[in-house]
């Protein structure tokens, strides 16, 4: 099962894929779909789908998972996020795949032990739990965004059909 998790950010949009066989995590690929900041804000959504669809279309995942939004001091800036969120999500959804949410204190719990856990503890986990990967910040939280859909899919699966 190929599985691509998405951290979603206007200007910085972390993915990883990852192939789960039973329990074991292989990491595929990894990186961060860049939109420059000085477009509008049409144009940058845009520029954030083309980038998320061509992931996607490279990497042909089963199933799509991404961070939930949480709620920003900046109300303004909480909506933006909450706008490339949905290009993101909309992207796997277009192509097919379901999506799945997770807030961002279970991927934490999941990968790190912690709901708390900073930027770089998710980045040395996920380097313990996919060896040899060395992923920065955004793509590092993608990847955890992957392995706990990995942990938790099965759950996840039974909610959904129960709806």
């Amino acid at each position: 099962m190929r599985l691509i998790g998405f951290d979603p950010g206007l200007r910085l949009t972390g993915w990883g894929v990852i192939d789960v066989e039973g329990n074991r995590l292989r990491h595929v690929a990894h990186g961060v779909v860049k939109v420059p900041a000085d477009r509008s804000l049409a144009e940058r959504l845009n520029l954030l789908f083309d980038g998320v669809a061509a992931v996607v279309a490279a990497h042909a995942p089963q199933e799509a998972a991404v961070e939930e939004t949480f709620v920003n001091v900046n109300p303004g800036s909480t909506l933006k996020l909450g706008q490339a969120r949905g290009v993101v999500m909309v992207v796997p959804a277009r192509a097919g795949l379901p999506v799945f949410e997770y807030a961002a204190n279970l991927v934490k719990k999941s990968v790190v032990g912690a709901g708390h856990a900073d930027k770089h503890q998710i980045a040395m986990m996920v380097g313990r739990l996919l060896p040899g990967v060395e992923a920065t910040a955004d793509a590092a939280d993608a990847l955890a965004v992957a392995i706990c859909h990995a942990h938790h899919r099965a759950t996840a699966k039974r909610i959904e059909a129960a709806l």
